[in-house]
């Protein structure tokens, strides 16, 4: 895989997806997506919890060990949860560690207030970091929902001297959720490292979507910045009902599907 930092300075724009386990990530180790982001969202997506806050560590490197063992040839990054990065820099080190070990290439934290100095020492340790700002859904209590960040001028002054802050702690890119057009374009041309959006335009220097979003196998979630690239919910359905249909009227198993 080409350095991120060559994306920025050429034409082809970034791909990442989530993923959570071994036969999905099988499957992107043999597209082109470029990166796969091990997202705290798992938390939601598989295991049915409201938020990501209820993510740990422990879920967290279980669920790289997994995509990591599926997709030995992409870059593989991971969600560093919920207050792993807010207590002591001891703590902080062991979830990275955990991550690392069970096969992150990279960590991606949100936020920057009061976590510069870990970031910088993370970098000044060899371990790549990705940032994350606008809507982080860690906050989402603290920002009263899901809803569209930095919307007036003072929230938006506000995002972009936290894009330079982590840059300049050693970021090597970030991550723009769900934050005006405008706004990120501009954070994505004042930066040297490379922005990665979801619900922030076209302008980022790349896209992410969780991949149960994008194959439209969660019908009762889309978001507005979400589309469904397949309709793998009625796939399944469809295939369900086939099986069904097929067990009952004996066609399954036939002879050719049984051992003599």
């Amino acid at each position: 895989m080409k350095s991120v930092l060559d994306f920025k300075k050429g034409q082809h724009k970034i791909t990442m997806l989530t993923c959570y386990d071994y036969w999905s990530a099988r499957l992107l180790n043999d597209s082109p997506v470029d990166c796969i982001l091990v997202g705290d969202s798992g938390a939601m997506v598989m295991h049915g919890y409201p938020d990501t806050v209820a993510a740990t560590s422990e879920l967290m490197a279980l669920h790289t060990r997994a995509v990591k063992l599926g997709a030995p040839d992409r870059f593989v990054i991971g969600d560093m949860p919920f207050l792993s990065f807010r207590g002591s820099l001891d703590r902080a080190l062991d979830c990275v560690m955990q991550l690392m070990q069970a096969g992150a290439q990279a960590v991606k934290l949100e936020g920057a207030a009061g976590h510069l100095p870990l970031v910088k020492h993370l970098t000044e340790s060899g371990v790549p970091v990705m940032g994350h700002l606008g809507l982080t859904p860690q906050s989402v209590h603290a920002l009263g929902g899901f809803k569209v960040q930095a919307k007036t001028e003072q929230q938006a002054q506000r995002l972009k001297k936290d894009a330079q802050d982590l840059q300049a702690a050693g970021c090597f890119a970030l991550v723009l959720e769900c934050v005006p057009t405008q706004v990120a374009k501009e954070v994505t041309e004042q930066l040297d490292i490379p922005t990665i959006g979801i619900g922030a335009g076209p302008h980022c220097d790349g896209q992410v979507l969780v991949l149960q979003d994008m194959l439209g196998a969660q019908t009762h979630f889309k978001p507005k910045f979400v589309r469904h690239f397949a309709d793998l919910a009625g796939t399944i359905k469809q295939a369900v009902n086939h099986f069904n249909e097929e067990v009952q009227s004996g066609a399954f198993p036939s002879p050719q599907e049984s051992y003599a």
